[in-house]
């Protein structure tokens, strides 16, 4: 009897080990198959979405933001797609986007290079504008082999306008006065409050901008669609065109609706192709970026502020000098980081945070970490700053960079108040203890002393720019006075170091670090983010009263709305508006 419970008990466990086995051995093969890439892929991009620089960590960041796909996981995937042989071609949707020119040359530039490693690229769009600008759209497009547009579409390829609000008779009639002063005359940002239209300086600066980003716009078209840049030119002159006359004009290189384009690409590819979204063939394939050797990747977008980085209720990026500050201190901690990689999108803002972040800068190469900047879409003002002392500084040709100045002063509302029947009792101590209310003017010698103080930062401003960028200080005075540039008369300047993005920034971080360019390297983005279970335990409010942290937070938000405004500005701030280019 127990011989025959043993055998039963044995041939049970058998036959238990088995299906364990085949079960195991089945979840390991679905897992391996899933992870795979598939031969003959054809990789699917939408490139009508705003790819974002990255996703802050806040409360309100993290919830509307946590989908949204990143610009260096779109050059991520180009990169690591271009060396895989399953990788047949990469069909896109373009045709609208809200991306500036610069974010659209990250993206065209990585189309260009895995085009440049013997792989296909295709782009359809079923318009290009629709009775709208479609200029930026119809660039990127350009850096595909082929492109098709719906029988149905157009394209809006009309030349760029770039437009300026000046606020100056509505801030009169509702009784207030701006008291604002600058260093030097190119510094706009005051003008669209004190001015009914452009002044001259105002009007050079923008259309010297302009000009140098349609130029770019016409010498890629040019260069993709064999035409020279005077029928380019010619083009936009008569444009928009009906898909029919786009084709005539040799804009596209055929009719097709989305399907027949795909049916197309799949034929090309070969039997059994299969079709991979690009974010999902970057989870499959891996990240182009691994090796014991990191690179530090720290992100400066939106406006600088003191304090920590956020995001607003209007649905921009603020950036934190305490974040910043902090993820240069972990990155140069960090024995695996070798080099930094300072990726900057922001028009500037408060001076003293600004000087934080750059100070940080200066002691992560004393420490003997290189600092890498590299410029998205703007990186003006304080956005400058910040970059200034970086090993080298490297822009895209559309990025907006430059306006080294300083704007300061306030919104004078006392007669608004008096229109509207309050009046306000005010009691100061001191001479100068009214110098920040709004419902006070300045007296003269208030006023000198604004002055001076503008003198003094803008001075700084410049000093460090002329040791920063190992430039002749009197030059630096010339090519200063606020005024914007384009990325590419940015480098003839000598204010940016080199043209290009991420890639580009990497490759020269390596060089820095000495490490050999076939080598690879991680990226590693700083500040470390937490982990989930402190998120859940810290980020919730500290205090016992709940009211009150909701409040709180509210506050700081209703705070961010006055500034994102531009209604409010601190006193001194290194702030650039940023021209709207359609």
């Amino acid at each position: 009897m127990k011989a025959l419970i043993a055998k039963i008990l044995i041939t049970v466990g058998g036959v238990t080990v088995v299906v364990l086995l085949v079960v195991g051995g089945l979840l390991v093969y679905f897992w391996l198959t899933g992870k795979a890439v598939p031969r003959r892929t054809i990789l699917e991009a939408d490139l009508e979405k705003n790819y974002v620089e990255y996703i802050p960590e806040d409360r309100l960041g993290s919830l509307v933001m946590r989908k949204a796909p990143l610009i260096r996981d779109v050059v991520a995937a180009l990169d690591k797609a271009s060396e895989d042989p399953k990788v047949a071609m990469l069909v896109a949707k373009v045709g609208a986007s809200n991306m500036k020119l610069a974010k659209i040359q990250e993206i065209r530039d990585a189309v260009i290079k895995f085009r440049k490693k013997g792989k296909k690229a295709i782009a359809y769009a079923e318009t290009f504008g629709e009775f709208g600008p479609g200029n930026v759209a119809y660039y990127l497009s350009t850096a595909f082999d082929r492109i098709y547009l719906q029988p149905s579409g157009d394209i809006g390829l009309t030349g760029l306008s770039m437009k300026t609000p000046f606020l100056k008779d509505l801030l009169k009639k509702v009784g207030i006065e701006p008291r604002l002063a600058h260093r030097q005359e190119y510094k706009s940002a005051a003008y669209t409050f004190t001015e009914k239209k452009y002044i001259e300086p105002h009007r050079e600066a923008d259309r010297a901008v302009l000009e140098s980003m349609v130029s770019q716009i016409v010498e890629g078209i040019a260069g993709s669609r064999g035409l020279t840049r005077e029928e380019v030119a010619s083009r936009i002159d008569r444009g928009p065109f009906s898909a029919k006359e786009a084709l005539q004009e040799r804009l596209v290189d055929g009719l097709a609706y989305r399907d027949e384009v795909y049916d197309q690409a799949k034929k090309e590819a070969g039997k059994g192709s299969h079709t991979l979204l690009l974010s999902e063939y970057l989870k499959k394939a891996g990240s182009p970026y691994s090796g014991k050797k990191k690179i530090a990747l720290i992100y400066g977008v939106g406006q600088i502020i003191r304090g920590k980085s956020r995001y607003t209720p209007l649905g921009r990026h603020i950036m934190g000098s305490d974040t910043v500050a902090q993820a240069f201190r972990q990155a140069v901690k960090d024995k695996s980081v070798k080099a930094i990689v300072f990726r900057i999108n922001s028009p500037g803002g408060s001076y003293v945070a600004s000087d934080v972040v750059w100070r940080e800068t200066v002691h992560a190469k004393q420490e003997g970490k290189p600092v890498i900047a590299s410029m998205s879409e703007v990186a003006g003002s304080g956005g400058y700053f910040v970059a200034m002392e970086a090993d080298k500084i490297i822009a895209h040709p559309g990025t907006i960079t430059g306006s080294i100045g300083v704007v300061s002063g306030k919104m004078v509302t006392s007669e608004m108040w008096d229109r509207i029947g309050i009046h306000w009792g005010e009691l100061f101590t001191h001479e100068n203890a009214g110098l920040w209310s709004s419902t006070e003017n300045y007296s003269s010698e208030q006023w000198e002393h604004i002055q001076a103080w503008l003198d003094q930062v803008y001075e700084d401003f410049v000093t460090k720019v002329a040791q920063g960028r190992n430039l002749d200080k009197e030059k630096v005075r010339e090519i200063a006075k606020g005024r914007i540039w384009s990325g590419k008369t940015a480098k003839e300047l000598g204010l940016v170091d080199e043209l290009g993005g991420l890639e580009e920034a990497l490759r020269a971080a390596k060089a820095a670090a000495k490490i050999p360019e076939d080598e690879k390297v991680g990226i590693k983005v700083f500040p470390a983010k937490r982990p989930l279970w402190k998120r859940l335990l810290y980020g919730r409010p500290k205090s016992s009263d709940m009211q009150d942290a909701v409040r709180s937070e509210a506050l700081k938000q209703w705070l961010d709305l006055a500034r994102e405004t531009g209604f409010f500005e601190p006193v001194g701030v290194l702030q650039m508006k940023e021209p709207k280019i359609e």
